[in-house]
């Protein structure tokens, strides 16, 4: 990693969003299939019923699109979303949502399992992550934190860029974010900084073994990654995990209580499969 990028990471990152977030929703409007991946990144969560019963949090939630996606495929779930941007938090809740879905400023790091308590009244049945794991300064810490704030069985969707083990995306990436991300953010934020971290920080980020690795270490079982269709194919991808399910004893009763008591079941079964 770039001495450029680890700085960025430990703060500089959220300014940067902070500035770009009144047109950060038009940039992304550029990106064929933005929304369609995120919605695809969510569905491979594999949660029943649309969500009834269960609470999700989109954790590092931006202007809301990846809030949006969730909403899409679990319109039944309580929804939970948090950044440590303001300006980019102010953006997402500035926009029309229903009585299931709030917004909460913090730090991903500093989402713990004591503060999910006291916020949310319990663990998450599942956490979905789009573009953020990248952006934090200890991904493998991240991780860990998430693995705590997960119930047992509780299931986590990454939806990020990964180029590290293919040299045709590295290629690709380097070609789209000189040829159309890097002067576009110049042209509409009026500074480029973000773009250029954009660009720099997914070149410098695990491959797709390096990442599943990484939450296996974290934690995490049933891992798993599958890639976007089209131009972003071998780019962007779905890392999916859960924390291991409450183990039963002898007498049919596991050793502590699940927490997910009145909650749908999310057991993953033959319907999860990552596609």
């Amino acid at each position: 990693m770039t001495t450029s990028t680890a700085r960025m990471k430990t703060g500089a990152v959220t300014d940067e969003f902070d500035h770009a977030a009144d047109v950060y929703d038009r940039l992304v409007a550029a990106n064929p299939g933005y929304h369609r991946d995120l919605r695809r990144s969510a569905r491979r969560l594999g949660l029943p019923g649309q969500g009834e019963g269960l609470l999700l949090m989109d954790l590092g939630c931006g202007t809301g699109a990846s809030t949006a996606a969730l909403l899409h495929e679990y319109p039944k779930a309580r929804i939970v979303a948090v950044d440590a941007s303001e300006g980019m938090l102010r953006a997402a809740a500035a926009k029309e949502w229903p009585e299931n879905v709030t917004f909460h400023l913090a730090r991903a790091e500093d989402v713990t399992p004591e503060w999910a308590v006291g916020l949310l009244g319990g663990p998450a049945d599942a956490v979905f992550a789009a573009y953020l794991v990248r952006n934090v300064p200890d991904p493998s810490a991240l991780l860990k934190a998430v693995r705590a704030l997960l119930r047992p069985g509780g299931r986590l969707a990454l939806h990020e860029y990964s180029v590290a083990d293919s040299a045709s995306a590295r290629a690709v990436w380097t070609a789209v974010c000189w040829g159309v991300v890097v002067p576009a953010g110049r042209a509409l934020a009026g500074r480029a900084d973000l773009f250029r971290y954009l660009w720099r920080s997914v070149l410098e980020f695990d491959g797709r073994a390096a990442l599943l690795g990484r939450m296996r270490d974290a934690g995490l079982e049933s891992v798993a990654a599958a890639p976007m269709p089209g131009w972003q194919y071998g780019i962007t991808h779905t890392f999916v995990g859960r924390r291991a399910p409450e183990r039963r004893g002898s007498d049919g009763h596991g050793a502590r209580g699940s927490g997910s008591e009145g909650r749908g079941s999310t057991e993953p079964g033959a319907g999860t499969e990552v596609r």
